[in-house]
């Protein structure tokens, strides 16, 4: 498949004609949905849920759907009849050809203070891509490209080499880096690609790879 970086944490996938966007949310081009087939959001936070533009998105494209948690799915199911699928850890589904597992519960912990809201990862076609969201979670299923979420205010970077090595992918690219200054990418480059034990890559928005 073709996967295609997007600012922020938003990514587009292509196989057989067909297109699924992950997460486009506020940080992201107001564009990224264009074509989409079908949207899988991780969590209600507004760097990866832009209401307004996935309401644009579906009334520009009436067979276009959306499958998401319920946080994120009662906002919008109302206005788009049988299109919007609410979704949690453990369920399966297919989505615009893509086969689709659900994993992970909980978005990573901010702050102590602050209550911990529902995030979910997407499994895509039997591990080839993993999407965690806003969560370090570790799919039971071995994972080829692990979409790294390298910079966070939840997270530090010695968590982040961690996560790479318990979920053990063949490659990881970044993504959740619009707050990651070009300044500090090398630093985060070499310490990830030293430490994490797999291959670690970085595409800018609009550049694609084939994984």
């Amino acid at each position: 498949m073709k996967l295609t970086k997007k600012s922020h944490a938003c990514v587009r996938l292509e196989k057989d004609g067909r297109t699924l966007v992950l997460d486009p949310g506020g940080f992201t081009e107001a564009d990224a949905t264009v074509g989409a087939d079908a949207i899988l959001v991780t969590h209600e936070h507004p760097d990866h849920f832009d209401e307004g533009r996935l309401r644009a998105c579906m009334e520009a494209a009436p067979a276009a759907e959306i499958w998401t948690l319920k946080s994120v799915a009662e906002r919008i199911s109302a206005a788009f009849p049988g299109r919007v699928h609410t979704v949690g850890h453990g369920d399966t589904f297919t989505a615009a050809g893509f086969d689709v597992q659900v994993h992970g519960e909980l978005h990573a912990v901010i702050h102590p203070d602050i209550p911990r809201i529902t995030n979910v990862g997407y499994l895509i076609d039997g591990g080839k891509v993993f999407h965690p969201g806003d969560a370090l979670t570790v799919p039971d299923h071995p994972v080829e490209t692990l979409l790294l979420p390298v910079m966070a205010p939840w997270s530090k970077i010695s968590e982040v080499i961690d996560y790479v090595r318990e979920v053990r992918p063949r490659r990881a690219y970044d993504i959740h880096d619009a707050l990651l200054t070009d300044l500090a990418r090398p630093i985060y480059d070499r310490q990830i690609g030293a430490l994490g034990g797999s291959e670690h890559l970085r595409l800018t928005p609009g550049e694609s790879a084939d994984v």
